[in-house]
């Protein structure tokens, strides 16, 4: 007979609502967890048969993930969408939502999610507060013109935010009352602070034993820099479990929802399920590599002719990411094939994207 407990765990922000069932839908226990270390410890203490269990992906899923995992027999992390779609019912409730996920865990349905290790999304954690304060930079430095504009003062926009230029602007505002050029002094004060902060995470990043040699190959790809490739990789995690371009455009966003009905065809705008910050940067990056590179400026420059210049960045960006998980899983420097005979120009590839994965 089949010995092992299903557990089905509702989570919180402060407490864990959980429901431990047989394989046969016997409940044998349920209750509410303080959502804290100390609390998982405890319910932990309490089991004697070994269990597998499931817990909704949420934003304070990964720890908890942590501290239970090594104790499961099977640990998975649930995708919030698909989990919703499957266990859709009239009534809801933190007591409903843990039994329902525990009977899922006995069918074995639960739609899991790739969980990262730990030291990647340590890493991940830096890198989005670094992009934070490439944020608030930006935002100081566009109240610092905006200031100097409401003064009435005349400044270069090239060089306003160099160190000595601004210094000898500063000091020859006689007309601007004392309290702005405070507020000034401050701003810069801050800008440097964020400019300092935003080199160190770059440095610690870069110089990671875990990804340098990551970053030297997927640099290779003309276009791709430092933050590209770091985005790359700690978005990815694993470039392994993507088994085509395709799923990979999904995930990052670059692939418009495909619909049909009554035998028509046609694609929503790009869907918000997404990994946005892959996206966001994929984008920016697309922006720029046609410049670099011969081939994707050809792509940019027929895709536009035959739709729009929104249209050909998307382009650039889904050969992009062609570009970057065939380096990335095979650890190979960049290297552009030579289409074969019949085959479809890049180009036409990319301006007719593919349908999203189903799965």
């Amino acid at each position: 007979m089949n010995a092992y407990h299903y557990t089905g765990f509702d989570v919180h922000k402060k407490t864990i609502q959980f429901c431990t069932k047989l394989i046969d839908g016997t409940i044998v226990a349920e209750g509410r967890i303080p959502a804290t270390r100390a609390g998982l410890a405890a319910w932990l203490a309490q089991q004697k048969q070994p269990w597998q269990g499931a817990l909704e992906a949420t934003m304070f899923s990964a720890w908890i993930y942590d501290v239970l995992a090594p104790h499961a027999v099977a640990l998975k992390v649930a995708h919030s969408a698909l989990l919703a779609a499957i266990a859709a019912g009239k009534h809801a409730s933190d007591r409903l939502d843990a039994r329902t996920i525990a009977d899922l865990v006995r069918a074995n349905l639960i739609p899991g999610v790739w969980m990262a290790p730990p030291e990647i999304r340590a890493l991940r954690l830096q890198l989005r507060y670094r992009n934070l304060v490439v944020r608030q930079a930006t935002q100081t430095m566009n109240r610092i013109a905006s200031t100097l504009m409401e003064q009435g003062v005349e400044y270069s926009k090239t060089k306003l935010h160099g160190k000595r230029y601004f210094q000898e602007l500063l000091e020859s505002l006689e007309e601007v009352p004392e309290t702005v050029r405070t507020m000034l002094r401050y701003s810069r004060g801050n800008l440097e602070m964020f400019r300092t902060t935003q080199r160190l995470l770059l440095n610690r990043l870069g110089g990671d034993a875990r990804l340098a040699a990551r970053l030297r190959v997927l640099q290779t790809i003309p276009g791709v820099g430092q933050i590209t490739a770091l985005t790359w990789a700690l978005a990815i995690g694993d470039p392994q479990r993507f088994r085509s371009a395709a799923r990979a455009m999904s995930y990052c966003g670059l692939v418009a929802p495909l619909q049909e009905s009554a035998g028509k065809q046609y694609r929503q705008p790009l869907s918000k399920k997404r990994n946005a910050h892959l996206q966001t940067m994929l984008i920016e990056a697309a922006h720029l590599a046609p410049r670099y590179h011969p081939e994707l400026r050809r792509l940019y420059d027929a895709t536009k002719q035959k739709r729009h210049a929104g249209a050909a960045v998307l382009a650039v960006a889904r050969k992009l990411v062609c570009y970057l998980l065939a380096v990335d899983k095979g650890q190979q420097p960049f290297e552009l094939r030579t289409p074969r005979a019949g085959t479809s120009a890049p180009a036409e590839q990319a301006a007719n994207p593919p349908a999203p994965p189903s799965d």
